[in-house]
């Protein structure tokens, strides 16, 4: 099984509209491990790592997100996988 690491950082009508807990209950479907966190900017930022196809369903689940989320663009870097990346998804604070 392959595996992928990536940061998103999604744009729009993302926040107080339930993103957050959307992309956590939406990883722990798929399998996926993370963290996701709002940004002062309006923004919200994720951190998504696990199999290469719960990775890549997150990441295109996050251009539409839940109802009432206007994505304008999500941004995705992909990252090394590290070590110290945990099991789980968490919601962080905001940042």
């Amino acid at each position: 099984m392959t595996e992928r690491a990536v940061l998103l950082h999604i744009h729009g009508r993302v926040q107080g509209v339930g993103f957050r807990w959307s992309l956590r209950r939406e990883a722990e479907r798929l399998g996926a491990n993370g963290w996701v966190r709002n940004r002062l900017d309006g923004s919200v930022e994720a951190l998504a790592w696990g199999p290469t196809e719960a990775v890549t369903a997150l990441e295109a689940w996050c251009h539409d997100g839940p109802p009432g989320a206007h994505v304008i663009r999500v941004e995705a870097t992909e990252c090394p996988l590290a070590p110290e990346f945990q099991i789980g998804f968490e919601q962080h604070p905001t940042l």
